[in-house]
């Protein structure tokens, strides 16, 4: 179920009218009609409203609440709306990642900023920007709702890594950074480019164009402003449709399909 039916559903099924609701989460009328009928993306505040307003939690209302009756309709009811595009299911592809991780490393590796934690993030804004444009991962891999901002999956990362060196494919090593140690990936091999259509190499390339000279702190900051991250519970996995609520602070969508 869409965001925008659930949110219709639970209107309806409340019998509240959209200038009610509008007014108890703090909007205009118009601007909650936009939002029921998916022709705008809530901003977080709105979200957490409408879940205040309901009584349902934030991540239910964005998964879809399984319990909304269906309604009586009625003149004020919308036609759901289709996904923007069909969403894929997310399955790791243990090849891919290793190309990604190596091409990662020969890109920005050798950075001062670059070690094993910014790789880490850097993955994760890889994945979620990629599946927010176009419905993908490009690795399929994990993510983990931590303290620190969203982190892969740790055995398999972890285990990834460990075939990778065996394999003579990366060397991972500690050098100083500052007053501590920083585990740094150095690539033994060129990545295998044909693991990769064009446009994953042309959307990696820009991600690390844009977030490659920022430190393992800046990208936790940015992480945490990320809706995927705030709208799951701390130790969960990240649900890869959370990307599709993203406010302006981290979307990646062109303008004019971001609320400004």
């Amino acid at each position: 179920m869409s965001f925008s039916s659930t949110i219709s559903k639970l209107r309806l099924s409340a019998g509240l009218t959209q200038q009610e609701v509008a007014d108890g989460i703090g909007v205009a009328k118009a601007t909650y009609v936009k939002i029921e009928n998916g022709d705008r993306e809530p901003k977080l505040d709105e979200i957490r409203a409408l879940g205040d307003l309901y009584q349902i939690d934030t991540v239910s209302l964005i998964d879809g609440a399984s319990h909304v009756n269906e309604p009586t309709p009625t003149y004020e009811a919308s036609a759901e709306k289709e996904e923007i595009m069909p969403r894929e299911d997310v399955k790791l592809n243990s090849q891919k990642l290793r190309q990604v991780l190596l091409y990662i490393s020969e890109q920005v590796g050798a950075k001062p900023n670059v070690g094993a934690t910014v790789i880490n993030k850097l993955l994760y804004f890889i994945d979620f920007d990629y599946y927010e444009k176009y419905g993908k991962s490009i690795t399929g891999l994990s993510y983990i709702r931590n303290h620190y901002g969203p982190t892969a999956h740790m055995p398999t990362i972890s285990s990834t890594i460990e075939q990778m060196e065996k394999a003579g494919e990366l060397e991972v090593v500690e050098t100083p950074y500052f007053k501590l140690k920083q585990k740094k990936y150095l690539p033994r091999q060129r990545a295998d480019l044909t693991e990769l259509n064009a446009q994953e190499l042309t959307h990696i390339n820009a991600e690390l164009d844009k977030l490659g000279d920022k430190s393992a702190s800046e990208l936790s900051d940015l992480s945490h402003l990320d809706m995927p991250w705030l709208a799951t519970k701390p130790g969960e996995e990240i649900d890869y449709q959370l990307a599709m609520y993203r406010t302006k602070a981290t979307s990646v969508r062109e303008k004019d399909d971001v609320e400004l």
